[in-house]
């Protein structure tokens, strides 16, 4: 452990158990807070693709169990509503692209507990995978420039960034079966468990903010007809890939029917205040400690993309 992430360690530990968490989340009852999650992997898995995206299980448990102790867990449609008589603050559980591990070993963990969760699902590629950013990644993750030029030269669309990385010279590398997207099937076993609904990540995973009015429009469009055909527990929600939206797309995504959009970055919000289509998430990254979550759902750890 280096001498700054020992220092941070310190810090963290001091705030948790001076009492400050617990404090500051007494102050939050009349608010709401979304977490985001990617992945849940098992505790012997290799490190691989877009490290930070991927949790082991072990630290998902410990982290669940935390919030079971310290905060009311509720499906995400009810964030938007005023908050009923109660001294913990609600929270709602959400994980974005159906990773095979999420949809399987994490869905498995909080249906064991009873816990509601929403995951967000790319129709386009359920059964496949892997993602662009996991392909190219390596022991450091995603370099800086190539996720740059790949979000907004390329619109993050999975064919145009594999071409250019190919063009590049760029490595590909293994992802195991727990980073691959989960099948149709297994979808629909995850939604069998009380409380697990599946909503929008849009068709293919582009930045919506770079899109053309018709792309756009398909791009929301489309995924949520697939999945109401197929999933009754689907709920009319959005989370937009890579946290990257705009006012055209904010208002394009009202238009096509949704009743709430997630952003990714910013913490608790009161419910009669947010816009309830630019909801803010806090992001949960593998390597995070249990006392930096605990901070983190408490007010008191900045929250980062």
């Amino acid at each position: 452990m280096s001498v700054r992430a020992a220092v941070r360690a310190l810090l963290e530990t001091g705030l948790v158990w001076s009492g400050g968490a617990a404090l500051r989340r007494a102050a939050l009852v009349r608010r709401s807070l979304v977490l985001a999650y990617h992945n849940v992997v098992p505790d012997d898995s290799r490190s691989f693709g877009d490290g930070p995206l991927h949790l082991t299980r072990r630290a998902f448990v410990r982290q669940v169990e935390h919030l079971l102790r310290s905060h009311a867990v509720v499906p995400l449609d009810e964030v938007l509503t005023p908050a009923p008589s109660g001294r913990r603050p609600r929270v709602a559980i959400t994980f974005d692209d159906a990773y095979r591990g999420a949809v399987a070993i994490g869905v498995e963990e909080l249906a064991r507990r009873g816990v509601p969760a929403t995951l967000f699902v790319v129709p386009s590629f359920a059964g496949k995978g892997p993602f662009w950013w996991d392909a190219v990644a390596d022991e450091s993750g995603v370099a800086a420039a190539v996720r740059d030029h790949a979000l907004h030269r390329l619109a993050g669309k999975d064919e145009a960034v594999r071409a250019w990385a190919e063009a590049q010279g760029l490595r590909w590398r293994a992802v195991p079966e727990w980073g691959l997207v989960a099948l149709e099937e297994e979808l629909r076993a995850a939604t069998r468990h009380p409380g697990i609904s599946l909503a929008s990540h849009t068709w293919s995973h582009p930045n919506l903010a770079c899109l053309a009015p018709a792309d756009l429009r398909e791009e929301l469009a489309r995924p949520l007809a697939w999945l109401r055909q197929r999933f009754p527990s689907a709920i009319p929600w959005l989370s937009y890939p890579y946290g990257l939206a705009s006012r055209t797309v904010e208002a394009a995504a009202a238009a096509a029917g949704y009743t709430g959009a997630l952003a990714l970055g910013g913490g608790w919000f009161v419910p009669a205040r947010v816009n309830c289509y630019a909801v803010p998430r806090v992001n949960v990254p593998s390597g995070l400690s249990l006392n930096g979550f605990v901070l983190r759902t408490s007010g008191l750890y900045p929250s980062r993309p």
